[in-house]
């Protein structure tokens, strides 16, 4: 699998930057610097899925991780998961995440939606709402955070998906 890793530092609300205490490579085709062709919506010809992550270096007792999904180009869907938030049930210090359909809140066992992405109207979704700026080269971004069983924060890291 051809990944690009990419690690970003991260400021909890009200807190001073904090280096990021986990990995995350993005899987083919997603490489950080561009959205993929066809992985955009379907309003843009697309039938988008989240990127596969590998994330490693997990802190001891995480069990679940969010994926929020952002349009930073975009202000109402620019943070907390405009385009969604995935969850994803995961054991040990390393873990998969697979990509996922965009626009249905049916995945597979041990993936849920936590939150549906925000957009209305045309761009309503059920889950993850795949970049759908029309290729005005809008920055997408997702928040992955690690949580125990108790849903106390572990760490966040912030990674680039592309532009579109």
């Amino acid at each position: 699998m051809h990944i690009s890793k990419i690690i970003a530092a991260f400021t909890l609300a009200g807190s001073a930057a904090l280096a990021a205490d986990f990995d995350i490579s993005l899987g083919t085709p997603w490489d950080g610097i561009d959205v993929p062709d066809g992985q955009q919506c379907a309003l843009f010809d697309g039938n988008g899925s989240t990127p596969p992550m590998e994330l490693s270096n997990l802190s001891d007792g995480t069990v679940l991780v969010h994926v929020e999904f952002n349009d930073l180009s975009y202000q109402p869907l620019s943070e907390n998961g405009g385009h969604g938030t995935i969850g994803f049930d995961v054991s040990g210090a390393s873990a998969a995440l697979p990509s996922v359909p965009g626009l249905t809140n049916e995945l597979p066992a041990g993936i849920q939606v936590v939150r549906a992405a925000r957009s209305g109207g045309q761009y309503a979704s059920d889950g993850y709402l795949p970049p759908c700026s029309g290729g005005r080269g809008n920055s997408y971004s997702a928040d992955v955070i690690a949580f125990d069983a108790d849903m106390n924060r572990l760490g966040m890291v912030t990674v680039a998906i592309g532009r579109y």
